[in-house]
């Protein structure tokens, strides 16, 4: 059966349907185009460089927007190869899936172009970097980083809650037992408590009081250890997840079946070569026969 066009430009755009091995050739223009789009946005930020050459960047970040336009309007129409986003509700069940909603955040800024606000301009040029988050479709190694990231969700959730708590109530000593400015709300003590439990320690904020040095030595310490927590739990399911794709991989190799190719000219000497090749295999089973009676 034929593949439509819409099909051929399904297996293109959307890589789990390709069925060639790493990225296809439309996707590695896409990165391409993703990589030119950020390094523009980066040398935008160069304020004389970017004036003095005001018109050619105007035109590179229309062109770009265009053909990231493109590329979401053609990765739309073609998921309605995929029985899930088949019709109207389809598309918009397609519409609102996240690796299109970030397609979407790209394309937005591109037309948003305002350099009468330097605020806003700069706040534009930021979402118009979420074309990195683009990559995201094409890494196999990130979707394994989401799977771990995923299947220790509880256990990192609860590391999350246990700093949480140490750093309320480490922060709420501090403002019970330290006089100044930097201590007079638990609020402004929490700025304390984030960079004393980070292990950071800027120096712009520090106790006076013993009793304060004893806690801000204890909440360091305690620091050590809850960095390490989330650490290893990711670490732990980073390894996982590779071990459990490594043997995916090995599995599929071990029950994949090579079919041998058989170049075909043209019909008539395809059909004489399979004439032939039975007729050799029945004079090899005739002798075979004969040897044994």
């Amino acid at each position: 059966m034929a593949m439509t066009f819409r099909n051929k430009l399904y297996r293109q755009m959307h890589q789990g349907a390709y069925r060639g091995t790493g990225l296809s050739l439309i996707n590695k223009i896409v990165l391409g185009f993703i990589c030119f789009s950020v390094g523009v946005v980066i040398l935008e930020t160069e304020r004389p460089l970017y004036w003095a050459n005001y018109t050619t960047f105007v035109i590179i970040d229309y062109t770009i927007g265009v053909l990231f336009t493109i590329e979401y309007l053609a990765r739309l129409w073609s998921s309605g190869e995929d029985p899930r986003y088949k019709g109207a509700f389809g598309k918009l069940r397609y519409m609102v899936t996240p690796a299109a909603l970030i397609d979407l955040l790209v394309i937005i800024p591109f037309f948003l172009l305002s350099n009468s606000n330097y605020f806003l301009a700069r706040f534009v040029r930021l979402f118009r970097l979420f074309a990195l988050a683009k990559f995201g479709r094409y890494s196999e190694a990130l979707l394994l980083v989401q799977d771990a990231v995923w299947s220790r969700r509880h256990e990192l959730f609860m590391s999350f809650i246990l700093t949480s708590v140490i750093l309320l109530v480490s922060s709420t000593v501090m403002w019970a037992v330290e006089d100044g400015e930097a201590f007079e709300s638990i609020p402004r003590a929490l700025w304390w408590g984030v960079i004393t439990l980070t292990t950071v320690g800027y120096g712009d904020v520090y106790p006076q009081t013993v009793a304060g040095k004893i806690c801000s030595g204890l909440t360091a310490i305690a620091g050590i250890g809850l960095i390490a927590m989330p650490a290893g739990i990711l670490a732990a399911a980073f390894s996982e997840a590779f071990q459990r794709h490594k043997m995916v991989v090995l599995e599929r190799r071990e029950h994949s079946v090579e079919v041998p190719r058989i170049k075909v000219d043209s019909p008539r000497v395809s059909a004489t070569r399979l004439e032939a090749s039975t007729a050799k295999d029945n004079t090899a089973e005739g002798s075979k026969d004969s040897e044994e009676a």
